[in-house]
């Protein structure tokens, strides 16, 4: 099976990359080799590659940065996924798509399931939620896999680290660390999201588990 991952080096693509090399050819595409927002890009990448399967984990996931830059948000979680969506259906391939545990607001307080009412409170959620929209009613092999709090071997580009990481630093480095206390998450190993995207990928009808 051919598997090209969008933003291979990444601190979830990374893993994904090295889950999926074990069985299969994987395909590394960086923001260097396609760009999700230039549909013209999109095509003729994934054109040439010709992959069965594609993991897009592009995003743009600053959140202060989204609500500064609401119009980039849109075009990458947004635009960007439409794009992949169409590139699917015009080379049959099925796409997988990383979406986030913000799509809620979290007034529940209790686990959310797939089907519970999505009520996004900022830009980057609400960006996220429309390209959930546009993988779900667009492509004809697309799935969602909404992940939270994410964390890996490698250090997210876009926020220089991640939760643990930063809260280990900021121990070394001040006498007392301020954090909120309103926030409740499951903290998600990136191998795990590998590992379970790759169960996920392989029991896809038509796909075989070997390349």
């Amino acid at each position: 099976m051919k598997v090209a991952i969008i933003g291979a080096n990444g601190q979830l693509g990374s893993d994904l990359s090295e889950v999926f090399s074990q069985k299969h050819e994987v395909i590394r595409l960086a923001h260097n080799d396609i760009d999700i927002v230039n549909a013209q890009q999109v095509f003729s990448v994934l054109g040439s590659v010709r992959p069965d399967v594609v993991l897009n984990t592009a995003a743009a996931h600053n959140v202060p940065k989204c609500e500064e830059d609401p119009m980039n948000a849109y075009l990458v979680n947004g635009v960007g996924s439409l794009n992949l969506a169409k590139a699917s259906n015009e080379f049959k391939f099925m796409l997988v798509h990383y979406s986030t545990d913000y799509v809620f607001d979290g007034a529940k307080a209790k686990p959310y399931f797939e089907d519970d009412k999505t009520n996004p409170l900022n830009v980057y959620a609400t960006t996220k939620l429309a390209g959930e929209g546009f993988i779900c009613n667009y492509s004809e092999r697309g799935y969602v896999i909404r992940v939270s709090g994410i964390y890996g071997k490698v250090p997210c580009r876009a926020k220089g680290g991640n939760f643990i990481t930063t809260m280990v630093r900021l121990a070394k480095e001040k006498p007392e660390v301020r954090v909120v206390n309103d926030e409740i998450l499951t903290p998600t190993s990136t191998f795990d999201i590998a590992v379970n995207s790759r169960i996920l990928v392989e029991r896809e009808p038509n796909l075989g588990s070997t390349t």
